[in-house]
């Protein structure tokens, strides 16, 4: 681990703020690439301040970097309709990873530990402004000492509260539990995406979620779309219900837990807050709002931030596309407006389209002409209704339920 300063006040090219997925990814890309010279990562020291250990996910068609970190992968994927129908998936040539955060802050940490420009503070940032020279970050660190830190280029990866105005704001929430089974139930070849058979909230949608590490284990979730999160016991209870009533796992023990929430909302997010402060992750609108996958973008915004900062300039780019998003702002309003139905709708896509153009259509990776066939295979007439309505929407502030950093 890199030594924090003992220092009042110092001075580096780049300071990054938060230790999430996107905070230690742009960290990790700029040390690979040695640009620019110096590099602080500000990470909450241990407290709780610090998150829990959590889970992300993306699917991928080549190694890459972060390969030492994975801690599963699947070739098949598997959506059951609430018919009780499955589909089963082979997205070849992508493959769906699975990262644990302390496995890919272990990963991270011994880069930096071998970039001499860059190293980890442990401190909370309690502010971040923009200066006439650049941009300084006022910590405080875990003894109680006052630290500033200045440098040219601030990137600011901490949850955005409250949220911008939206015209629809739904929450992805989810807890999940680590289960081991006392005989083999699961298939390691096979992650189940979405399982449409639990009861369905009276608005939005819900879903199983299973990933198999072991025949006797995997992480089991139940997830919903809707506009306000369960209580630990709620979400429990239906865990329990999955587990027995649909999965059959028999005895099993819960060995750790993961809960979280995100939002998936039209709003729009700023990527930059002044001449030499920048928001990344989730707070630069990374996360995609109609599915909450965020990984695989963060990592497209720190090959693009790191290759900036190496020609001299400093820039964010947008995560995701403007189709992406204006698609997905008709979906999250059909959603919200029950015009369509949920699981109907997704079990529909994956029937309907090859499962890798649908993996690049949620990435963001699809043309124009490959988005209109998809398109042609939803509801069109409720779609279509949608699309012509959101114009003349307002956007409003919403209730914003502490958000958390979802796997995907």
């Amino acid at each position: 681990m890199n030594r924090p300063s003992d220092a009042p006040g110092e001075t580096s090219d780049v300071v990054i703020v938060g230790g999430g997925a996107s905070g230690l990814s742009l960290a990790h890309r700029l040390a690979a690439t040695g640009t620019p010279a110096t590099v602080t990562l500000v990470e909450a020291p241990d407290g709780p301040r610090r998150p829990s250990e959590r889970t992300w996910c993306y699917w991928d068609q080549d190694t890459d970097d972060h390969d030492e970190a994975v801690s599963a992968s699947w070739s098949l994927l598997r959506v059951h309709g609430a018919d009780g129908d499955a589909i089963t998936l082979d997205p070849t040539p992508l493959r769906y990873r699975m990262l644990r955060s302390t496995e890919f802050e272990r990963l991270v940490h011994s880069v930096l530990a071998r970039s001499p420009g860059t190293r980890v503070l442990r401190a909370t940032a309690d502010t971040v402004r923009n200066t006439a020279h650049g941009a300084e970050v006022r910590c405080t660190t875990p003894d109680g000492r006052t630290l500033t830190l200045r440098a040219r280029h601030v990137f600011d990866s901490r949850p955005r509260r409250p949220l911008p105005p939206a015209r629809t704001q739904l929450m992805q929430h989810f807890r999940g539990w680590f289960v081991r089974t006392d005989v083999d139930r699961f298939d390691p070849a096979v992650a189940d995406l979405m399982d449409f058979r639990v009861p369905q909230p009276r608005h939005g949608l819900a879903f199983g979620y299973v990933l198999p590490l072991a025949p006797d284990r995997a992480l089991v979730e139940y997830t919903e779309f809707s506009r306000t999160p369960l209580t630990t016991e709620e979400y429990d209870a239906a865990l329990a219900d999955y587990s027995r009533d649909v999965l059959r796992l028999g005895a099993l023990a819960v060995e750790s837990t993961e809960q979280g929430v995100i939002p998936m909302t039209d709003a729009r997010f700023a990527r930059r807050t002044g001449p030499a402060v920048f928001r990344i992750g989730t707070a630069g609108g990374a996360t995609r709002p109609a599915t909450g996958y965020t990984f695989a973008a963060v990592q497209r915004q720190s090959r693009a931030i790191a290759a900036a900062l190496r020609d001299g300039r400093a820039i964010v780019p947008p995560p995701h596309g403007r189709r992406a998003l204006a698609m997905d702002a008709v979906l999250l309003r059909a959603l919200d407006a029950g015009r369509i139905d949920g699981p109907d709708f997704f079990t529909g896509l994956f029937r309907r389209i090859p499962p890798e153009r649908l993996l690049r259509f949620l990435d963001g990776a699809t043309s124009p002409w490959e988005e209109w066939g998809i398109g042609l295979r939803t509801p069109v007439g409720p779609m279509l209704r949608t699309a012509v309505e959101l114009p003349f929407l307002p956007r409003r502030s919403h209730p914003d339920p502490r958000t958390g950093d979802r796997h995907r």
